[in-house]
């Protein structure tokens, strides 16, 4: 079990470093002019997404394999909290990858201060894991 814990908190700490940094080529994209910045920015973006889904993916596996193969927490009101903020996170990574597509298109509508305000999202939510996991309120 140590061994899934060590992987799961690998795979959480790399999918959140994705997290942090992808809004922030947002937020670089929004405010970029040149076609060669846009181009170059869209593509570290592209790169970012494709390389943190598969680390996202592999961190909800190994969190349900302690959760549903050990009983992490199971039936626990603090558990059952950060599966909603994990919830909350998938659908935030999966925002991210709209909002990929529509820098893609030359859609954006939005400016960066959006996109600083986007990207505080992840810390809020990593907090709140953390306090969960730690101090188990509930």
């Amino acid at each position: 079990m140590l061994w899934i814990k060590t992987f799961h908190i690998l795979f959480v700490t790399s999918w959140f470093a994705g997290l942090f940094y992808l809004p922030r080529i947002y937020v670089n994209l929004a405010q970029a002019q040149d076609p060669a910045v846009v181009a170059h920015l869209l593509g570290m973006a592209r790169r970012l997404y494709r390389f943190m889904t598969p680390i996202g993916v592999l961190a909800l596996v190994f969190g349900l394999w302690l959760y549903l193969g050990y009983g992490l927490g199971m039936g626990q009101g603090w558990m059952h909290a950060k599966l909603a903020a994990v919830v909350l996170l998938a659908v935030y990574h999966l925002a991210c990858g709209r909002m990929l597509k529509t820098f893609e298109s030359k859609a954006n509508r939005r400016s960066h201060k959006f996109y600083r305000w986007f990207n505080e999202i992840p810390v809020l939510l990593l907090l709140l894991v953390i306090a969960l996991v730690v101090v188990r309120p509930f």
